[in-house]
C-alpha cells in the first residue's frame, strides 16, 4: 500500500509516463484458453497493432540481503515470518519444483480447520506444531518465487507472550527439513500426490490455464506442458528436498513481525541458530 505522500504526487502526468514505460509490446503477453487462435487475433490485433515496440528491457539482477522489520501494534497477537533466499526462483526451475513439493509437505494452516486429508491436516507443520501447542493461532510454509529470487520460509501467529518460543519451534521446522533422513517415503508420496492434485485441479480453470500460459512465456519464452512438471514432481526425491532445504537456511535470514513484537528474540539469535547447522 503507497504512502498518503505518495499517493498526493500521483497526477496524470505520472499516470501517462507509466504507461508509455510499461505497456510496451515487448514487456507484454496475450494469452488465452479455450479460444481458437485466429478468433483471438482478428479480436486483438486491431487493439493492439499501435503498441510501441520499444527495445526489450534489461532485467535487474535481484540483490537479497535478508534483514529484520518489526512493527509494534496495539493488540495481544504476534505475527512473524522467517523466511530465505530462493537463488535463481524460476529460471532454476528444479530446485523451484522441489521447493513447492516441499512447501506441501511442510504445509500448516490455522488452529482450526474444517480440515480433511485434503486441507493438509497430515501435513508436517499441521502434525508437529498446530497440534501440540494450543497456543499457536497459525503456522504455515510459504514460497513467493520469481523468475530470478524468492522466498520461502514460515509465518506464523501467536499469543505474544509465546511469540519466543513460537519462533523456536519455526527455527527447528526449518533446520529439521535440512537433515538428510529427516523426511521419509511417506510423508514425500504424500507431498508429491498433493501438488500434482492442486496442479491439475487449477489448471481446470481457463482463466488460471491463461494466467498459467502468459507467465511462462514471461519466464520462459514457451508454455511448456503439464506432463512436464508433474514428470519434474515425481521425480523429486528425499535426498533432494534436504538438499535444498540446507542451500536455504544457508542465506541470510529474513525475519519480519507484525502486532505485540516485544518478546521476540533479537535477529542475531535467531539468525546464530541456522548459521550453526
Amino acid at each position: 500500500m503507497a504512502s498518503e505522500a505518495s499517493i498526493n504526487k500521483l497526477d496524470g502526468t505520472a499516470l501517462e509516463e507509466f504507461v508509455a514505460e510499461n505497456y510496451t509490446a515487448s514487456r507484454m503477453v496475450l494469452a488465452a484458453s479455450g479460444v481458437e487462435h485466429e478468433e483471438l487475433l482478428r479480436i486483438a490485433e486491431p487493439l493492439l497493432s499501435d503498441l510501441p515496440n520499444v527495445p526489450r528491457y534489461e532485467e535487474p539482477k535481484p540483490i537479497y540481503v535478508g534483514g529484520d522489520y518489526r512493527c509494534q501494534a496495539e493488540q495481544g497477537m504476534t505475527h512473524f515470518a522467517l523466511a530465505f533466499e530462493v537463488p535463481g526462483g524460476w529460471h532454476k526451475e528444479k530446485d523451484a519444483m522441489i521447493l513447492t513439493v516441499l512447501q506441501m509437505l511442510m504445509g500448516g494452516g490455522g488452529s482450526f480447520s474444517a480440515g480433511g486429508p485434503g486441507k493438509g491436516m497430515y501435513s508436517r507443520l499441521y502434525l508437529r506444531v498446530l497440534n501440540e501447542y494450543p497456543q499457536v493461532h497459525a503456522f504455515s510454509a510459504f514460497s513467493s518465487i520469481y523468475n530470478s529470487s524468492g522466498l520461502f520460509g514460515i509465518q506464523a501467529t501467536t499469543f505474544s507472550d509465546f511469540s519466543s518460543k513460537a519462533v523456536d519451534i519455526a527455527v527447528k521446522e526449518l533446520t529439521a527439513i535440512a537433515n538428510p533422513g529427516e523426511v521419509d517415503q511417506s510423508q514425500l508420496d504424500r507431498a508429491k500426490q498433493a501438488t500434482k492434485s492442486a496442479i491439475l485441479m487449477n489448471l481446470e480453470s481457463r482463466m488460471v490455464a491463461s494466467e498459467d500460459i502468459g507467465r511462462q512465456v514471461l519466464t520462459y519464452g514457451e508454455r511448456k506442458p503439464v506432463d512436464h512438471f508433474l514428470k519434474a514432481i515425481e521425480e523429486v526425491s528425499a535426498k533432494d528436498i534436504a538438499s535444498v532445504a540446507q542451500k536455504l537456511i544457508s542465506s541470510p535470514l529474513t525475519m519480519a513481525s507484525y502486532g505485540d513484537v516485544l518478546n521476540l528474540p533479537s535477529y542475531d539469535n535467531v539468525s546464530s541458530h541456522f548459521r550453526s547447522k
